[in-house]
Parts: structure tokens; C-alpha cells; sequence
């Protein structure tokens, strides 16, 4: 078993029950692939799940498949994970598993990857350029869009003014945002702004404050994500903003679940897109070397509303997130 990586953290092995390697047939036992990760440091909740679930998920296929190498890379910044992505490439990897930071500064690293012969794996944000990668696993950003606007037209049956707060620059933001708005045109519900709040809570509190200041009637938020909603949250109950207005986060955090769950009067919903993602990432595109199978295509998962009757069934409490 192989496994090597930059800034290595431990975790206890666990994961999807798979044959030994044993069972295999001896050419696929013979032959040894070398797989690249390259994914966020845990910069925030979300992507502390996401670290969790990738170590998990590579001990599960190095035990069950000991012919693949992973070597697995974290950065916290943009020029890092593009040094990771050239770090990789220059030891020889076969495939590479890349989940963006940014869409478009890492879309020409992994485009010299791949023109290398290395099969492509991009990960929930995507790349700028479509047909690079051989393999796309995410979650459903279209739905991710519609389902927030269609909370708010359900809201605010009779129109209303409400702030978002986007992600950071990435081809699913740009998603997300285009089906929301689609969504609510004629609706009566008029988005007042809209800026970036990295799906980080600091940012969102901060964000939230200016909007607080600038706007003195705001029906509604729609933080984009679970971490900027509560970061929101603080800022709207500091302010002492909360009666009558609605803020819907998404991704499925385990601390707004539980909210919801409790019948929380600010937070009464939430919308799916959980880090677990990244497992049928590493699975399938383990699986294309282990099993000497032809794999390529599309792996989404849906991005459902969650509401009281049914966030027990998304409420997950010994998850990291």
C-alpha cells in the first residue's frame, strides 16, 4: 500500500466495502497506476468535510486495491494549488482528481495535464473550458439555483427584496446564480445586490453588515452556502434584523439541519450538496485502473430542499460537517 502526500493528515481508515485485491485478475493486479489528488485545504466547514471524506475514501481503495498510488495535496490558496497540480504532473501521475479552487486560473494547468495523457477527473466547481475532463463528478448546480428561488417565490408569494451572497469565482457560482435568477424572473421578488462571500463566514458577517447598513427593508437572504448563513445570521441578529425576514444557506451542515430540525425561526431550510462527493470521484476513477475498465462521463447527485418534515433523514451527526 502507497500513499504519499504534502501536508499529511492522519484519520482512521473507513469507507466502501470493496473485494481484496486478491480477487482481481493478475494483469490488474500487476498493474500499478498512479492517481493524483489535488483538492481546497480545510479552509472552511464544507471543505473540512471534504478533507475528511477524500482521506477516508483513498484508505478504503489502497486497502482494497494496493496497485494504486495516491499522492494527495491540500492548499489553501489559488498559486498553491496550481503548484500542486505541476508538482503532480512532473511525477508522472496517471490521473488526476482535481476539485478548484477557481475555475479559471487552474483550467490551463490541468488542460497541460491532460494534453500529457493524464485522464482528468474535476470535482463539484469544474473547469472554465469545457471537454477537458474525462470524468465530471458533482453535485446538480442547476437544481442547487432552482430550488433556492423557487423557496424564495414560496416565501415571498407577493414579492419582496432580498440580498445574496454569492461563492467565489467558480463555473458552478456562475450556475447556481443564472438558474436562481431565471427562477424568479416575474416573480415580484427584487434582488437588491449581490456580492462575494467566499462561502466563508467571516465574509458573510461582513458582507451582511453592509447590507444591513444599506438596505433599511430586506425580506430575505440567500447566503449560498451553509457556513456564509450562519456567518449572515450573526450579523442580522446582532443587528436585531430577524423578525419577519428569511435566510436559506445550502450544502447540508449538520448544525443547520439540526436547526431545522428545531424549528428554527431564521433558518427553516436548507438545500443538499453534501462533501461526500469527492467519493465517487476517487471510487470511479480508481475503479478505471483497478478493473482495466474504459470509464468516462457524468456523475451528478441531486441537490433536494430540506425542510423539517424530512432533515432527519439528511442529519448525520457524527459527520465532520
Amino acid at each position: 500500500m502507497k500513499l504519499s502526500r504534502r501536508n499529511l493528515l492522519a484519520t482512521g481508515a473507513a469507507g466502501l466495502a470493496l473485494p481484496a485485491a486478491a480477487v482481481l485478475p493478475a494483469a490488474a493486479q500487476e498493474k500499478t497506476a498512479r492517481i493524483g489528488v489535488a483538492i481546497p485545504a480545510a479552509t472552511h466547514g464544507w471543505t473540512g468535510g471534504l478533507n475528511f471524506h477524500t482521506e477516508r475514501t483513498i484508505q478504503s481503495m489502497q486497502a482494497a486495491f494496493p496497485q494504486l498510488e495516491f499522492i494527495l495535496t491540500t492548499s489553501g490558496d489559488v498559486q498553491g494549488q496550481v503548484n500542486n497540480v505541476e508538482d503532480l504532473v512532473a511525477q508522472q501521475i496517471d490521473a488526476l482528481i482535481i476539485l478548484p479552487m477557481e475555475s479559471d486560473p487552474l483550467t490551463e494547468p490541468v488542460k497541460a495535464a491532460k494534453d500529457r495523457g493524464i485522464f482528468i477527473t474535476a470535482v463539484d466547481r469544474g473547469l472554465a473550458q469545457e471537454g477537458i475532463e474525462d470524468l465530471y463528478v458533482g453535485g446538480n448546480n442547476p437544481q442547487y439555483g432552482v430550488v433556492a428561488g423557487e423557496y424564495f417565490r414560496s416565501k415571498l408569494p407577493n414579492g419582496g427584496k432580498i440580498v445574496v451572497m454569492r461563492g467565489i469565482p467558480t463555473a458552478i457560482d456562475n450556475i447556481r446564480i443564472e438558474a436562481f435568477q431565471k427562477v424568479l424572473d416575474g416573480s415580484g421578488v427584487e434582488i437588491l445586490d449581490m456580492q462575494y462571500a467566499n462561502w466563508n463566514p467571516d465574509k458573510a458577517f461582513e458582507v451582511m453588515q453592509d447590507y444591513l447598513t444599506r438596505f433599511p427593508q430586506i425580506d430575505g437572504v440567500w447566503a449560498g452556502d451553509d457556513d456564509a448563513a450562519l456567518g449572515a445570521r450573526a450579523a442580522i441578529e446582532q443587528a436585531e434584523r430577524q423578525e419577519g425576514m428569511v435566510l436559506l444557506g445550502g450544502s447540508g451542515m449538520n448544525r443547520v439541519i439540526k436547526m431545522i430540525m428545531d424549528g428554527d425561526t431564521l433558518i427553516d431550510a436548507d438545500i443538499f450538496y453534501p462533501p461526500t462527493l469527492i467519493q465517487p470521484a476517487i471510487e470511479v476513477t480508481a475503479m478505471r485502473y483497478a478493473t482495466q475498465s474504459p470509464i468516462r462521463g457524468r456523475y451528478v447527485l441531486d441537490s433536494p430542499l430540506i425542510k423539517k418534515e424530512n432533515a432527519a433523514e439528511f442529519y448525520f451527526p457524527d459527520s465532520p460537517y
